[in-house]
Order: C-alpha cells, then sequence, then structure tokens
C-alpha cells in the first residue's frame, strides 16, 4: 500500500470525536464502550495527540501523558483494521515517542494486552515490575479526604 498520502497531525483541536469514537468500536476491543464526553476529557488531558488520516477519514489514534523529564505513558494505539499491516502502527508509535513531551523522558511506559511482540519490534521490552493497577471505584472517598486534608490542613 503507498501511504504517501497518509497525513499526521499532532493538533488535538482536530480531532473528529464521532470518528475516534468508531475507530475505537472497530478497532479496539478495549475502548468500544467510550463516549464522546469522555473522549474529550482524555484528549484535553493528553499532550501529545496525534491522529493519522487518509483524507478526511481517521484512520488512526495515539496520545500520551508526560511530566517531560522522568515518565511518559503512551495510550489508545489504534490503526483502522483496513491499514493495519502498512507500517502506519510503526509510524504512529515513532511519532509519538519523537514529541519534545515524550523524546527525553527517562522511561517511556505503554499498557497493551495482546501486542507485545508489535511493542518490543519498536524497542519496547516486557517489564513485570509495574504490574499493579488501582481501579478507581471510589472516587467520592478520595473526594472526601481531600475536602478533610484541605480544611484541616
Amino acid at each position: 500500500m503507498d501511504n504517501r498520502h497518509i497525513q499526521f497531525c499532532d493538533s488535538p483541536n482536530l480531532v473528529d470525536f464521532e470518528q475516534l469514537q468508531e475507530l475505537f468500536k472497530v478497532s479496539a476491543f478495549w475502548a468500544r464502550e467510550r463516549t464522546i464526553e469522555d473522549l474529550r476529557v482524555a484528549i484535553a488531558n493528553s499532550n501529545p495527540v496525534i491522529t493519522v488520516w487518509d483524507g478526511n477519514r481517521l484512520i488512526g489514534h495515539a496520545r500520551a501523558t508526560s511530566d517531560v523529564v522522568y515518565r511518559a505513558t503512551i495510550w489508545d494505539v489504534v490503526v483502522d483494521p483496513d491499514y493495519r499491516g502498512t507500517g502506519l502502527g510503526r509510524k504512529l508509535v515513532q511519532t509519538v515517542l519523537a514529541h519534545p513531551r515524550v523524546c527525553n523522558v527517562e522511561r517511556v511506559y505503554l499498557m497493551t494486552s495482546l501486542q507485545q511482540k508489535f511493542y518490543q519490534h519498536i524497542g519496547f521490552e516486557l517489564n513485570s515490575s509495574t504490574t499493579m493497577v488501582l481501579h478507581n471505584n471510589h472516587g467520592s472517598e478520595v473526594e472526601v479526604l481531600l475536602t478533610q486534608s484541605t480544611v484541616s490542613g
């Protein structure tokens, strides 16, 4: 496939949220239920946000969060099934890694369920030492604790 007409964009203001939601539905089992409202919040709090376009069609997406010095995490790497196997996924991840908010951090993390080999080809290593997760179902309890701490502090 000739990818010369494919364009990469790093402007979060140009994200088409309806197309992004649809891309997740058809391409990412882990993100099929995401709402447009939640996607807007995630994009607003991420930098960089990279989208990949074939004309007006959104065909790829990835985003990252970073403290710019020590840690960055890449999230939501997705490529439309019609475009997989063409090198776009690799270029998408490399574009995120080259971004000024990511390229100089000590460590870049990435969560993946089924694509470890793909990311290993890009340079990521399996990391068994960072396998903890907190499923935050108790947001209201945390809010109460923060409020109490603010009042008493």
